[in-house]
């Protein structure tokens, strides 16, 4: 069996993966990069840019529709082209995965490792029983997958991941959506204003990450306006029927029912890529999942020389955590045992549903118990809003009672992906909300909405400092 050295071995050549590896470079380190699969990010391949592709279409068939309250009318029924549409989102898609293959291309083919990686020990690896690697130190950067549960697994072909679903050459007539997500929500408002028959089933009623409940409850309503959705469904059977899905559930108005579907879309969440790893060769402490555990400012397993980033540690998986992580994993793996802490950037998620979803900082459900206070805005009067007939929506932002530093916010709303960068550089420059007011703000633009909320947040942090006061005299 064949054996090469390295400082550092890197497996998985996704976002997080080609960071660690760039970065392990950078530090003038010898490194492998060990991929199993196709190259290509999840994010372009399956993910952010295809999703956003078919979002677009949407977005522009549901505008093309809704023209007369302006008093702009289009004669006749807007006409939605499957194949026209699914052409290009896998022509943009491949256009998006040939920039990745680009920058793979550019990397010496002497440190590419076609294979997969297995743990004989913390710094032992063998690819495909052919060979051996033995590392100074390993990122494992292997992302994740999506999770089918067991009701699903007899569907067959009539199954299909948000994976699959962009390489679809048409659109068909109905599908049955599993998990109103991030993907599920985005995927199945998609595939509705597209003209596709659209039903959307949660459980415990999550709703895209919301957990504020009046938040949560206004985008339920907002969504539930438009296409079938129940967040908290009950689902009593789903069969394979012919070249169909049979769905029994109980409707939202407590009724029985049963439809069929050309495709069940499960997007019930994404598992971590790393139960094929033989982890248990290693030293490393693993959590119910099998994740190993790990310190997310630096990434480090334990004191181990084993690293891990991206969405194989399941932390925060988004594009832009994988790439910092990546980037703070491949460090540190390079100058082992000098182990440093690495930049994380305040928490930004974005839904890119109709209205959109933010959620910035710390989350409602994460706030402690006490010692906060909640400012509210409700976009149905807000000026610029209404005027583009957006105005559907909330925000709700968070600050300490006594700093009156902000802690975060949740939203669903017009320009919730701008509004929520704005938020994020605040929370990660520790603004209080008195600064965040000193801004400027101009008019009119949405952003006067989230002025609104701050000011509601002012009044409410300033009725909480005299309270003290008023009990003491």
């Amino acid at each position: 069996m064949k054996t090469l050295h390295t400082d550092v071995a890197v497996i998985g050549a996704g976002t997080a993966g080609l960071a660690a590896y760039r970065a392990a470079r950078a530090a003038g380190k010898r490194a492998f990069l060990i991929e199993g699969g196709p190259y290509g990010t999840t994010c372009a391949r399956v993910g952010c840019m295809p999703s956003k592709l078919l979002i677009a279409a949407a977005e522009a068939a549901h505008h093309a529709a809704h023209t007369a309250p302006f008093g702009v009318h289009v004669d006749g029924p807007i006409r939605v082209d499957g194949r026209e549409v699914m052409a290009r989102v896998r022509r943009e898609r491949d256009r998006f995965v040939g920039f990745v293959l680009e920058g793979v291309e550019n990397i010496p083919a002497e440190d590419k490792i076609l294979g997969y990686a297995k743990f004989v020990s913390d710094t032992v690896l063998r690819v495909d029983d052919q060979m051996e690697i033995k590392a100074a130190s390993v990122v494992i950067a292997t992302g994740s997958r999506p999770i089918v549960p067991p009701p699903f697994q007899g569907l067959g072909d009539r199954l299909v991941v948000n994976d699959d679903v962009f390489d679809w050459d048409d659109l068909p007539s109905s599908v049955a959506v599993f998990g109103p997500g991030v993907i599920g929500l985005e995927l199945g408002q998609a595939l509705a204003r597209l003209g596709v028959r659209v039903r959307v089933f949660g459980v415990s009623g999550s709703l895209g990450g919301l957990s504020d409940p009046a938040v949560r409850q206004r985008a339920r309503r907002t969504f539930q306006d438009e296409f079938y959705l129940d967040p908290d469904a009950r689902v009593l059977s789903t069969t394979r029927v012919g070249d169909q899905v049979e769905v029994r559930y109980i409707a939202l108005d407590n009724t029985e029912r049963t439809e069929t579907f050309d495709y069940a879309l499960v997007a019930t969440g994404r598992r971590p890529n790393v139960d094929q790893l033989d982890l248990q060769n290693t030293s490393l402490v693993r959590d119910a999942r099998g994740v190993p555990e790990f310190d997310r400012h630096t990434l480090q397993s334990g004191n181990s020389q084993i690293f891990i980033a991206g969405d194989a540690n399941a932390d925060v998986p988004l594009l832009h955590e994988a790439a910092d992580e990546g980037r703070i994993a491949g460090q540190n793996a390079a100058r082992y045992p000098d182990v440093q802490a690495g930049l994380r950037r305040a928490q930004l998620g974005v839904v890119f549903s109709d209205p959109q979803i933010a959620l910035v900082g710390t989350p409602y459900a994460r706030l402690p118990q006490d010692g906060y206070v909640t400012g509210e805005v409700d976009f149905g009067d807000q000026g610029r809003s209404r005027v583009m007939l957006k105005n559907k929506g909330m925000l709700h932002v968070y600050a300490e009672i006594g700093t009156g530093r902000f802690l975060g916010a949740e939203m669903i709303g017009p320009s919730a992906e701008h509004i929520g960068h704005l938020l994020a550089w605040a929370v990660q420059q520790g603004l209080t909300i008195a600064q965040m007011l000193d801004m400027p703000f101009y008019h009119p633009v949405v952003e006067e909405g989230l002025r609104t909320a701050l000011r509601d947040a002012a009044a409410q942090l300033a009725r909480a400092d005299a309270t003290p006061m008023r009990a003491a005299a």
